[in-house]
């Protein structure tokens, strides 16, 4: 079975290191990976692909050195190894057009604003990772232990499959 990556890209070291340890009980199933820019992110991508693996949650920072979040995001949206990612935009800073284009082309699933809640960050991407594994998983109790167990029992039986 191949693993399903979380990634995160943040050209700030503090905001990155909050973020990483906010999602640190999810690390046990789903393997982290960190990118400070968005050609970082893409070549990260690619190593995952090329090792025959997957990216279940992207979250991403919108303002960066180079291309912006959004940018990223929609050239993910578009690439069909990466369309099924569930995506996060994390920014204190994108104005109100930006994250309208976030939504409609990159198909954003989360807009989490700066500075967030404690827990915010998991909350959201426990969602996020067991929607993408109840949509492209069979087996989902090796994921029960750190995604809404709710949610996966009623897959498990709506589906009528382990």
């Amino acid at each position: 079975m191949s693993d399903i990556y979380i990634i995160c890209v943040e050209d700030e070291p503090q905001v990155l290191d909050v973020v990483i340890r906010d999602l640190a009980k999810l690390e046990e199933v789903f393997p982290i990976e960190i990118a400070h820019s968005a050609d970082e992110a893409r070549q990260l991508i690619s190593e995952i692909k090329e090792d025959g693996n997957r990216i279940g949650l992207a979250i991403c920072d919108h303002i960066m050195p180079g291309d912006k979040g959004v940018d990223l995001m929609i050239e993910m949206q578009k690439d069909p190894f990466t369309e099924h990612t569930r995506k996060v935009l994390l920014t204190g800073q994108a104005g109100l057009e930006e994250t309208i284009e976030a939504v409609n082309k990159a198909k954003l699933n989360r807009y989490i604003s700066k500075p967030w809640k404690p827990q915010q960050i998991l909350e959201v991407a426990v969602d996020e990772l067991t929607t993408y594994v109840i949509e492209h998983e069979k087996e989902l109790l090796p994921f029960m232990a750190v995604l809404d167990q709710e949610r996966i029992q009623e897959a498990i039986r709506s589906k009528g499959y382990v």
